[in-house]
């Protein structure tokens, strides 16, 4: 089943982690035919770990092994005939922040990476460590010759698109955002993205002499909403954060004409 909505789904919100792993996941495989043979396109995942002073790392683990919450095991549980103390059992928030980005890398030239693609998660845009983190990240990109592909569909938290927000006319501050940062030719490619119309199809630069590669975003989330299931909604309540002014009539119109409220 689609979405009610005809491009973003506002309240997808809510489940970005998973939402956000599926996006990353289809739009490699999106890419995957449209590049040439000399090209590798690849997921990168990292882990952004926060220390209680309020410093933070980014790492890339070797291995990582989760398992949701389960029944804790009986007191007095015996391991290979020994006796187990029972400890003191504290809350600890386990599964840190993931970051998960695109790389498409030149294997004639070792590995080089040609263009980066960043869909943008909370850990981005919200908390100003992480936000200096991300442009820290966005410099390094561009200043290491990286076309950069920024797509942020979440509402929540400040801009930080490489395009300075002032430079933008209204009609593109809107609240989803795409930039393509090109560098041959060096220029800036600012997508218009509104709650009301589909998602753009949107070029992806690679080497100067490779034609640009094609991302379908509305067939991203169109597929991430039907492989998570997510026509469970309940649509009656209000997404977080809220819409507001004429967007939120609209959408209530919509919502409504689709039997959803």
């Amino acid at each position: 089943m689609k979405s009610p909505f005809p491009g973003m789904d506002p309240f997808l919100e809510a489940h970005w982690g998973d939402v956000h792993t599926s996006l990353v996941t289809y739009a490699r495989d999106q890419l995957r035919g449209q590049i040439p043979e000399d090209l590798r396109v690849r997921v990168e995942e990292q882990v952004a770990v926060e220390a209680p002073d309020g410093n933070g790392a980014a790492f890339y683990p070797d291995v990582r092994v989760l398992e949701t919450a389960g029944p804790a095991p009986p007191s007095g549980a015996k391991a290979a005939g020994t006796a187990v103390a029972d400890p003191l059992i504290l809350p600890y928030e386990i599964e840190p922040p993931t970051l998960r980005s695109i790389r498409i890398t030149d294997v004639r030239s070792g590995n080089r990476v040609v263009t980066a693609i960043e869909l943008l998660s909370r850990a981005n845009k919200l908390g100003e460590k992480r936000r200096q983190q991300y442009i820290q990240k966005q410099e390094e990109l561009l200043g290491g010759g990286v076309n950069l592909v920024e797509v942020d569909l979440l509402r929540a938290g400040r801009y930080v698109l490489a395009a300075p927000e002032e430079d933008l006319p209204p009609e593109y501050r809107k609240p989803y955002r795409i930039c393509v940062t090109r560098l041959q030719p060096p220029r800036r490619e600012v997508y218009r993205v509104t709650l009301r119309e589909r998602l753009p199809i949107i070029r992806v630069p690679l080497r100067p002499r490779d034609p640009d590669a094609l991302l379908d975003m509305q067939a991203l989330v169109d597929a991430s909403y039907e492989a998570g299931g997510y026509d469970d909604i309940d649509y009656r309540v209000e997404p977080a954060p809220a819409l507001e002014g004429d967007d939120a009539t609209w959408a209530d119109a919509l919502l409504r004409q689709a039997g959803k409220r």
